[in-house]
């Protein structure tokens, strides 16, 4: 799978753009704030109908635009499918090969990416949101249904925590809609949970033999997926589905008093998180700040391995000013994964430091105030 063009309308500080891309490595070079993460963030939005940046979609409108319009050409099994993506302060409008796609989660995953930049040490680091964000941001990917599961499960959890309200209130003492929900509430909170809980062995599967690598041997890693509702590992998988809804049914009623005095829910998928142990510890708290590195980076690298694994392609890798955040070993690691592999794309302000084939062949775009011009285009006094 590769990007073969990309065209931008309106998008961030681009007024128009159109490139094109070869399938091994594209670097786009430039200042700080010029324009160079709004690309990759173009890619990323264009693939997951979403920011990595922002939660806002207006964000992504150019000032005083009406709309912010991407399209791309997608080259996947031999076939080249045209993909768009508008978005305005009304909502989003998706296609694939000219045909609107009604539900996002069918738009989903006919572009596959995997994102690393220097925010993506929070995955470590930072705060479960975060670590449920990224599972529910690859795993939709590969698997479309779980992102209808996953729209259900917060829609039906929206309602349940109103109604959770309005009894700590005391505007309502019936408990039927509560039972009502519950039932609704357990069933998708067991499909989400066990498929994260799949997602994580799969992804350790990956991510430990390269962790290994990348620490010269010299730490473990393991990754847990921590759940609020008890997994039942003795449980045939025939009967997993069955035996995790009816334990949330359980924890549900037995915590319901406390749920009501707190007015929100207490259980589930929304709750729970990841842990990243290294030689035993947990990363977070006690690792130092290359050991997060390293496990960031190992999981990155897993999550392409992964993607191949599941649809038979690899998915494209953008690296948002990333090379200088890692040491020469991390930087070789990284580079000698994707050498020939990954289409890939790259910002920094420069790569003087950086002595690789991959970025020693790869095509370069010069950014600056909105505009791209390829780097032969461009006068040496105006970079």
């Amino acid at each position: 799978m590769f990007l073969e063009t990309m065209s931008i309308d309106h998008f961030r500080n681009y007024d128009h753009a159109e490139l094109e891309f070869g399938q091994d490595v594209t670097l786009f070079l430039g200042q700080n704030a010029q324009g160079k993460t709004n690309v990759l963030e173009a890619i990323y939005t264009l693939a997951m109908a979403k920011s990595h940046r922002t939660t806002t979609d207006k964000d992504l409108i150019q000032w005083q635009a009406e709309y912010a319009k991407i399209e791309g050409r997608v080259r996947k099994r031999g076939q080249s499918v045209p993909m768009s993506l508008i978005v305005t302060n009304k909502g989003k409008k998706a296609k694939v090969n000219h045909l609107e796609q009604k539900r996002l989660s069918n738009y989903i995953g006919h572009l596959n990416v995997v994102m690393f930049a220097p925010e993506d040490l929070l995955l470590v680091k930072g705060s479960p949101s975060v670590r449920r964000r990224f599972i529910d941001m690859e795993l939709g990917q590969m698997l479309p249904i779980y992102l209808y599961d996953l729209t259900q499960f917060q829609r039906i959890l929206q309602q349940r925590n109103h109604y959770l309200k309005r009894l700590q209130t005391r505007k309502t003492t019936d408990t039927t809609m509560l039972d009502v929900l519950d039932e609704q509430y357990s069933e998708l909170a067991a499909k989400i949970t066990l498929r994260r809980r799949d997602f994580v062995v799969q992804l350790s599967e990956y991510a430990i033999p390269i962790h290994s690598e990348i620490s010269r041997q010299k730490e473990t890693l393991e990754i847990h997926y921590e759940s609020s509702v008890k997994l039942l590992e003795e449980v045939a998988k025939d009967k997993e589905l069955d035996e995790v809804r009816a334990q949330l049914i359980t924890d549900l009623q037995s915590k319901r008093q406390r749920e009501i005095d707190r007015g929100v829910s207490l259980i589930g998928p929304h709750r729970d998180d990841l842990t990243f142990i290294v030689n035993e510890r947990n990363v977070q708290v006690f690792g130092s700040q290359g050991q997060q590195r390293t496990t960031a980076l190992a999981v990155k690298l897993a999550e392409i391995d992964l993607i191949f694994q599941e649809t038979n392609e690899y998915p494209l890798l953008l690296l948002d000013d990333v090379l200088s955040e890692l040491d020469e070993h991390r930087q070789t690691h990284l580079l000698n994964a994707i050498q020939g592999k990954v289409q890939t794309f790259v910002t920094a302000t420069g790569v003087e430091g950086i002595h690789h084939q991959t970025l020693a062949d790869a095509t370069c775009f010069y950014v600056e105030e909105g505009t791209i011009k390829k780097m032969d285009e461009v006068d040496n006094d105006d970079r």
